[in-house]
């Protein structure tokens, strides 16, 4: 067994993209005419081996010997740098962009699947290039052109390094609040006056610089998100083709995290005095698009931020798992209830029940939602590459709807999946000795940034199914009674499947209209997060019977291929019975309109 066995599984990536999605046929679109099914598989071999040889040695140790700041500089262990170089020395930077750019045009699909072999290897450092590329294609959307060759080509190149400032300390995820300003100069420029808290990767000397992408208030706009605007502030500005000075951006401290430490995680002043560009306190910003429009612009790369995280969630999980499936086929521990023969040899634990158990739960949850992340990525190629405009229009539809579920489902049951592989490592699980618990701690907080959980279900019930008069709610509901209905027509495993979901979507349309019939949008929301889940498991039980569906199409072939897809059927009948079911029980509750949390007083807590 490789190294990179144990990060994520080949054969199901194969399965996934090929045997499910069909990526290949993107080739036949002239955006991905150069590309093949080799070039696709010869990126995937080269992202695990680069995952495994740079990235995942070093993950421990990230940990353990978390970033440091004397006042003056911050420090990381020099593992750190010499990975993201070696990333940087695949291209994968650019995986999805232009060719013009530098870009490599890969499918986002492919790219995807890519990146996840980095983030299973080691999320902290991923998460460099990761929040690069989201500010990359930010500004390659809606910067100007002397803004994507000043900033973006060195991104590319893994030279300069890409942030989003968004929260303040007493803002939190209320952006309404944020109150740095940006005062016009008579150049064209503006000078950026505030605090932010909470920046991924705010400062660090990984690279030759940090662009930074600012929300702030230009003065006399309108109050609320509607008067912010999105400024590229760089910690070193530009000189011509060179660096130039200091930009008036400070480091103030970081964040000591329960996980996730090898990403620096940042409080930042702007124009607090302590560098003094061009003679004058005051961080040098420039706009990007139009006044009062960065919230609008900054939802670009906060949208791909949260599908990203989704797949680093869904990473996260996937490793673990497949490190608690090795452990338990080697631990000898017990027998087998019915054999009472002490002296019998001891069985490795995967021979007892309610480890196969476990190690099944977390088998559902990650591959259902690895699935999940990929076939969002299609989507992207899909509103991008589709020749019809229907096509492209419904994709968009999609992925707007799945977004919130794409973050929050894969945070929260892959986080479950790595509580399972501690518990079945047993107590050796809760030690450093083994990674289980470092891949708890670092997924633990993805139900937390780019928007919690009670936020992305706030999106979901609150904007998403209601947009355009419910069209990407019936979008969604139309396409999973589509595979519902080739499964019926399948016979075989996937009908059986077949009814329980197509009950499930059906629940989903009269809840919906239930909680919105009220005229109470207080009401409606108030268990919003219930609503997130039941959905959530529905579009993740709609991803299995989309594989079970692939599984079909192939046969009953013999030897580890015929075990793989048993597996996969397995998994899938374990979701649809222990699962599936428990999403009744919510739909109860949200149709009954109950009010026990709305009503609940601060002074009974």
């Amino acid at each position: 067994m490789s190294s990179s066995d144990l990060l994520l599984s080949r054969r199901d990536l194969a399965f996934l993209l090929h045997d499910w999605l069909d990526v290949t046929r993107l080739t036949e679109r002239p955006r991905y005419a150069e590309h093949s099914r080799e070039t696709f598989d010869a990126v995937l071999d080269l992202a695990a081996q680069v995952a495994a040889e740079r990235f995942a040695p070093h993950n421990r140790a990230a940990d353990t010997s978390e970033p440091t700041f004397d006042g003056q500089r911050v420090r990381t262990i020099p593992q750190v740098k010499a990975a993201l170089d070696a990333f940087a020395g695949t291209g994968l930077l650019a995986a999805t962009l232009d060719e013009s750019i530098g870009g490599m045009q890969l499918p986002h699909a492919v790219a995807a699947a890519a990146f996840a072999w980095f983030q299973a290897a080691n999320v902290g450092t991923s998460a460099y290039p990761f929040l690069t590329l989201g500010n990359a294609n930010l500004l390659l959307a809606h910067g100007s052109p002397e803004q994507v060759d000043t900033w973006v080509r060195p991104m590319v190149q893994g030279r300069f390094f890409g942030t989003m400032c968004l929260s303040e300390p007493q803002a939190g995820s209320s952006l309404a609040n944020l109150t740095t300003r940006a005062e016009p100069q008579d150049d064209g420029t503006y000078r950026i006056v505030g605090t932010k808290m909470w920046i991924s990767a705010g400062d660090h000397e990984l690279a030759e610089n940090i662009v930074h992408l600012v929300l702030a208030r230009i003065p006399g706009g309108p109050p609320g998100v509607k008067g912010l605007s999105l400024f590229v502030v760089p910690k070193v500005l530009r000189d011509g083709d060179g660096p130039g000075p200091r930009n008036d951006v400070v480091l103030v401290g970081l964040n000591h995290k329960l996980g996730y430490r090898g990403t620096t995680n940042t409080l930042l002043n702007f124009g607090e005095g302590v560098h003094r560009p061009y003679g004058r306190a005051g961080a040098v910003g420039y706009l990007v698009g139009q006044p009062h429009q960065g919230l609008a612009l900054m939802f670009h790369m906060m949208n791909e931020a949260r599908i990203g995280i989704g797949a680093g969630a869904t990473a996260l999980g996937y490793t673990a798992h497949l490190k608690s499936v090795a452990y338990a086929r080697q631990r000898p521990q017990g027998r087998p209830v019915a054999d009472k023969d002490p002296t019998a040899p001891q069985v490795p634990i995967v021979a007892h029940p309610d480890v196969r158990r476990m190690l099944l739960a977390q088998k559902s949850y990650v591959e259902g939602a690895l699935a999940l992340i990929l076939y969002c990525g299609r989507l992207l190629d899909e509103e991008k590459t589709a020749p019809a405009e229907a096509d492209r229009e419904r994709a968009h539809l999609l992925l707007e709807l799945l977004t919130p579920i794409a973050k929050s489902w894969p945070a929260q049951w892959c986080l479950a999946a790595n509580d399972l592989a501690i518990q079945v490592h047993g107590g050796y699980g809760y030690t450093r000795d083994y990674d289980v618990e470092q891949h708890w701690r670092d997924n633990r907080l993805n139900a937390i940034h780019e928007g919690t959980h009670g936020i992305q279900a706030l999106d979901l019930l609150g904007r998403k199914v209601t947009m355009r008069d419910g069209a990407a709610l019936e979008a969604l509901l139309d396409t999973i009674r589509g595979t519902v209905a080739r499964a019926w027509k399948a016979e075989g495993f996937a009908s059986e499947l077949a009814g329980q979901l197509g009950a499930a979507v059906d629940r989903i349309a009269v809840v919906t209209r239930r909680l919105w019939a009220t005229g109470d949008p207080e009401l409606a929301l108030a268990n919003a997060s219930v609503y997130l889940e039941a959905v959530g498991h529905v579009v993740i039980a709609w991803m299995w019977l989309e594989q079970v569906l692939a599984v079909e199409a192939l046969g009953s072939p013999d030897g580890a291929e015929g075990e793989f897809l048993a597996g996969k059927r397995q998994a899938a009948r374990y979701f649809y019975r222990w699962e599936l079911p428990t999403v009744a029980a919510r739909f109860d509750l949200l149709e009954s309109l109950d009010r026990t949390t709305l009503d609940m007083r601060e002074s009974w807590f």
